[in-house]
């Protein structure tokens, strides 16, 4: 524990503070094979909770680059409960509506064929690569042994017509079955760096977090909650952590999550220790850590 951040064995010590929860989905409910056990029925009992000044609600908030059912379909094969959730939003979701904006582009889609359904029904072109007004980036084509380097030609041929890129999913890793697995955020990030344009769909960017609180009241019919009685949970700091912070949500760190190896409970059998070095080397701090995601 450190004095400035809490460490909090479970979501009923600091539960009734909050009306809405916006949780992350990858390493907070399931670590890409199934379900963690206790995530789900934590927001079922926060759910169930008497008084606050509205409704309890929860959203989970995905960087998953297909739309929200989708997402749902994947977490029903996880084992993830329908009732610990009202609504999901994705940066899957937040893409379509930027590709809606521009009907009949030539699209690009870089990434593999398991999240083309981010396309469905959309007034766009799916073309070859050299054709493209516009790249969307979706993921890796192989994410098990390419690496960001393996795309540079692509990328540099794109950034000589200056073709701007839709970043899907702005994670640069995930955890699956305790191995950290590139995302689509890496590749966007090399090709800022040859300088091309990057527009990003999701955490850690603010218009995620409006879209967010806007669902949320929407559920109930009311304007969006206040940023203060929301919380943000989730495992990345470069992303949920940061990004809930930039907006004003308080937020909560899973330390077993990505950043599990570095906290030390990369291990069923480790126990969460004293993180105040760890955190005193970050450039963003969460208000509170748990271990891991429990009522």
């Amino acid at each position: 524990m450190t004095e400035s951040v809490p460490t909090i064995s479970g979501l009923s010590a600091i539960a009734d503070r909050f009306d809405v929860i916006l949780c992350d989905v990858w390493g907070v409910l399931h670590d890409g094979v199934r379900a963690h056990v206790g995530a789900g029925e934590a927001l079922i009992r926060f759910r169930a909770l008497p008084g606050g000044t509205r409704p309890r609600r929860v959203v989970l908030v995905s960087n998953a680059p297909r739309p929200w059912e989708g997402v749902r379909t994947i977490l029903d094969g996880y084992g993830v409960p329908r009732d610990a959730y009202d609504a999901i939003l994705t940066s899957g979701d937040l893409t379509r509506s930027l590709l809606a904006e521009a009907p009949g582009t030539r699209i690009h889609h870089l990434g593999p064929e398991r999240d083309a359904p981010i396309f469905a029904d959309l007034d766009i072109r799916l073309v070859a690569a050299e054709e493209a007004e516009r790249v969307v980036c979706t993921g890796l084509f192989d994410d098990t042994r390419e690496t960001a380097d393996d795309y540079r030609p692509a990328l540099e041929e794109w950034r000589a017509r200056d073709v701007p890129m839709i970043c899907a999913n702005p994670d640069l890793v995930v955890e699956r079955a305790g191995l950290l697995i590139p995302c689509a955020g890496l590749i966007a990030e090399a090709y800022a760096a040859l300088g091309g344009r990057v527009a990003y769909a999701g955490k850690p960017y603010r218009p995620v977090y409006a879209a967010a609180l806007a669902m949320a009241g929407a559920l109930d019919g009311l304007a969006a909650p206040e940023p203060g009685r929301v919380l943000a949970v989730g495992d990345a700091l470069r992303t949920d952590i940061a990004g809930a912070s930039a907006f004003g949500i308080p937020n909560l760190l899973v330390a077993r999550g990505i950043h599990a190896e570095e906290l030390g409970v990369s291990t069923e059998e480790a126990a969460l220790g004293d993180v105040a070095a760890w955190l005193g080397r970050q450039s963003v701090r969460p208000d509170a850590i748990i271990e891991r995601l429990v009522w």
